[in-house]
């Protein structure tokens, strides 16, 4: 393991923290301390440190799992005291290693929940930020509310004195402010999910409304959730990868892991009591998310998840195995040129064009590994939210749809768990009812249609899309993938 002790003699090729870890004192208390926060969140907080010498923005990481294993994980970061390496990978292939160090502690929630509480209403705790998952905001798809019947929820509000839940932690410590004559904090979501501080502010009011409106009107008015875009590949660790890690830095890291270079930061400047200097250090602090969230999901995130369905059907593992493959890229590449290039509002001073060739580059990254099973599961929650607006617009203006209706049916197909060479995986699909795995196996193609993930194309050119899934469906079934793709 890496300690403090290792920063005095670093391997020639790990740069260390441009600060004295030592000195750091806690700002932020973050939920979720997950290898995407890791590589994001931290990093930038590093930098900032680094580069302005605000040592008064320390981290302190909080996990919600219960048992063994939020436990072990907890004993893990605090050995290391908080100290990781992060090794960042180029599409050329050349990789650089530096040590983060804007950790300053880790509390296991279910074992010090009274430490999280204190470190929550302490007034030196400015921001509380979290990675959650996209699935962890309790809003119920059907009706946008918070969800206030989850199991979690439900104990929290019966007992808010004594949280188990994110939500329950937040409006706890909040309470503790408030009741203590301070002022309130930012809650900023670092998740990948649209409007996500929108989101969040109608399920910590949604909440707090039901434990006491009081409170809740005190936290409408005190705490602030700006929206922010985050982005980078951060690909999930196993023991083989950390053991190539650690054989290329020298070091003996329990807790390494790899994103590629690139990275950014979109957030609105709405910060209750101060933030970090996050612009020195490249993130984009804007009035208005929506543009580049809109960029992003039309042009990233739809296209990265047309390339895993295509390459799970084609027998290939990553991303960019899948790229690699020229009749994949090319429907890529008419999708992105053709359905969203044609069709996009950018943010001011950005090109849309520069923005999908830097996107295909960071796809084509191998050092990533990032698995098309990854990328393409949850595909209900997903398409819903990266295709949609494309496919509204096309179908509005009469154009053609055959690539999203060939994603959709390839989508479904892969769903059974069986590329064309006869590669297994396992589907994630956990917003899939047994009523909607019954409509997918179903040897009626039609029967998806009915599928939550079309939702928001059935009131434009409904009997388009119907025939076109149905069609492209009965190709993919009858006669392979390939055969499928040759008719695009």
């Amino acid at each position: 393991m890496i300690s403090r002790e290792t920063l005095r003699h670093l391997p020639q090729n790990v740069a260390g923290p441009a600060y004295d870890p030592s000195r750091i004192t806690p700002g932020i208390v973050h939920f979720g301390v997950g290898n995407f926060f890791r590589a994001h969140l931290a990093a930038y907080v590093d930098d900032v440190m680094g580069k302005t010498g605000a040592y008064e923005w320390g981290i302190i990481g909080v996990g919600l799992t219960p048992g063994a294993g939020g436990a072990g994980k907890a004993r893990g970061f605090n050995a290391q005291q908080g100290l990781y390496s992060l090794t960042e990978a180029a599409p050329d292939g050349t990789e650089s290693c530096r040590i983060i160090g804007a950790m300053c502690a880790y509390l296991h929630a279910p074992e010090k929940p009274d430490e999280v509480l204190a470190a929550l209403a302490a007034p030196s705790t400015r921001i509380v930020s979290m990675t959650i998952t996209e699935g962890g905001y309790h809003i119920d798809e059907m009706t946008g509310l918070f969800r206030l019947d989850a199991p979690a929820i439900r104990q929290d509000l019966a007992d808010p004195h004594h949280p188990r839940s994110f939500f329950g932690y937040v409006v706890e410590g909040l309470a503790r402010r408030r009741d203590a004559g301070g002022k309130g904090f930012t809650v900023l979501s670092c998740d990948n999910l649209r409007h996500n501080g929108d989101v969040t502010r109608k399920a910590i009011l949604s909440f707090a409304e039901a434990r006491d409106a009081g409170l809740a009107r005190w936290i409408a008015e005190h705490v602030t959730f700006p929206n922010a875009m985050v982005d980078r590949i951060t690909p999930s660790m196993d023991d083989a990868a950390k053991q190539r890690l650690n054989q290329a830095s020298g070091l003996e890291d329990d807790l390494p892991l790899i994103a590629e270079t690139f990275t950014q930061w979109v957030v609105e400047d709405r910060f209750a009591t101060g933030r970090p200097r996050f612009e020195a250090v490249g993130a984009q602090l804007v009035d208005d998310v929506i543009p580049y969230e809109n960029l992003k999901l039309r042009i990233l995130n739809a296209s990265h998840v047309l390339l895993a369905f295509m390459g799970l059907l084609s027998g290939y593992e990553t991303i960019d195995e899948a790229l690699a493959d020229d009749a994949l890229r090319g429907v890529v590449t008419r999708f992105l040129d053709d359905y969203v290039l044609t069709d996009i509002e950018a943010p001011a001073g950005v090109d849309a064009a520069s923005y999908k060739k830097t996107a295909l580059e960071r796809f084509s990254n191998g050092a990533m590994g990032d698995q098309n099973v990854r990328v393409g599961g949850d595909g209900a929650s997903k398409i819903q939210v990266f295709w949609t607006e494309t496919m509204r617009r096309r179908l509005k203006k009469n154009l053609p749809i055959d690539l999203l209706a060939f994603g959709a049916a390839s989508w479904l197909e892969a769903l059974k768990g069986k590329g064309e060479n006869g590669k297994t995986f396992q589907p994630f699909e956990p917003s899939l009812s047994e009523n909607d795995w019954a409509r997918i196996r179903s040897d009626k193609f039609s029967d998806a249609f009915e599928l939550s993930a079309f939702d928001g194309w059935r009131d434009v050119g409904d009997q388009i899309f119907f025939d076109k899934l149905v069609f492209y469906r009965e190709v993919l079934r009858k006669k392979g993938f390939r055969a499928a793709l040759s008719l695009l």
